[in-house]
């Protein structure tokens, strides 16, 4: 039997933690613990990379203006996104419920270490 972890809804809700994590880590504003606009409408998930990823070009720019701590964690940050983006073609279809189940799972557990690791940087 496969584990949810295994599967790309999951790794596309770790993808979309990764998203939201270099968001707050360019707002400085605390939003980290709010659910993502994008987070609701998890349809099409290669549709909504593509529009997460020109999102992320100008937050990666503004954290690493910040410097410090806040400059280094969205360095590291942004290397991953490219490794959780994962070498096969990225489905465009809807998601089953099953697979909207197994999203949520990546993206909390996901968030859980990006808050862990992380949290504190996402606020000002």
């Amino acid at each position: 039997m496969a584990r949810v972890e295994d599967g790309k809804a999951y790794g596309y809700g770790k993808l979309h933690a990764a998203f939201r994590m270099m968001e707050a880590l360019a707002k400085g504003t605390g939003e980290l613990a709010e659910p993502s606009p994008r987070k609701a409408t998890i349809n099409q998930p290669r549709r909504e990379v593509v529009a997460l990823l020109r999102d992320t070009s100008e937050y990666v720019l503004l954290a690493r203006e910040k410097g410090g701590d806040r400059a280094k964690a969205a360095a590291q940050l942004y290397a991953e996104i490219a490794e959780l983006i994962a070498p096969e073609p990225m489905y465009a279809k809807n998601p089953t419920a099953d697979e909207k189940a197994a999203f949520e799972q990546g993206y909390e557990d996901q968030i859980g270490r990006y808050r862990d690791r992380w949290g504190g940087l996402a606020s000002v």
